[in-house]
């Protein structure tokens, strides 16, 4: 059975960091994988909207939303899903709630659910992820023309500053399921 890897891009909610993330989107797009992200504004807009646009995509774009505070039915907070989420994933997990690390946050279960991270500029939430996603032994690598764009990374976390960079580390450093890394179209 085929299950299309999935690579989750974690990036500021408000910054759209606009080329960077529609060209990372439309080449994931490219690469035949699914796009998870936090479904919201930013980046993850940015992303999704590249990625959904790219004619002959297989995969989708999932995005894992908080819900309304003290909405006993989960309802997505509100901005959530932007227009390109194709899979929501609804949590019980409100926007204002835990966050970073905290073992009740969102961003474990956009980790977890990922086979590989790529992190843009963005602030404390972003620079949790890629923590987790090291904690969680995620392949991870961050787009960025400079650590400074990211404050306080980690030291061994993989800086990559063009798209064939991030090409050649999902296709050398993740684990397809035991196949061939996807090929280009």
């Amino acid at each position: 059975m085929f299950r299309r890897p999935i690579v989750g891009v974690m990036g500021s909610g408000a910054d759209p960091c606009e080329p960077r993330a529609a060209g990372l989107g439309r080449m994931l797009a490219g690469l035949g994988v699914h796009l998870l992200t936090g479904g919201g504004g930013g980046v993850m807009t940015s992303v999704s909207r590249a990625f959904f646009e790219t004619e002959g995509r297989g995969g989708r774009v999932i995005g894992i939303l908080p819900c309304e505070p003290d909405d006993p039915l989960c309802r997505a907070q509100a901005g959530y899903p932007n227009e390109w989420v194709e899979i929501p994933i609804a949590t019980h997990l409100p926007l204002s709630g835990p966050r970073g690390t905290d073992s009740r946050s969102r961003n474990h279960i956009n980790i977890l659910s990922a086979d590989a991270v790529i992190a843009l500029p963005g602030g404390p939430g972003t620079r949790s992820e890629v923590e987790l996603a090291l904690k969680y032994r995620r392949p991870v690598v961050v787009y960025l023309d400079n650590r400074s764009e990211l404050p306080g990374l980690p030291e061994a976390v993989t800086i990559a500053s063009s798209l064939p960079e991030i090409e050649r580390f999902l296709r050398g450093g993740v684990d397809w399921f035991g196949r061939r890394p996807p090929s280009p179209r």
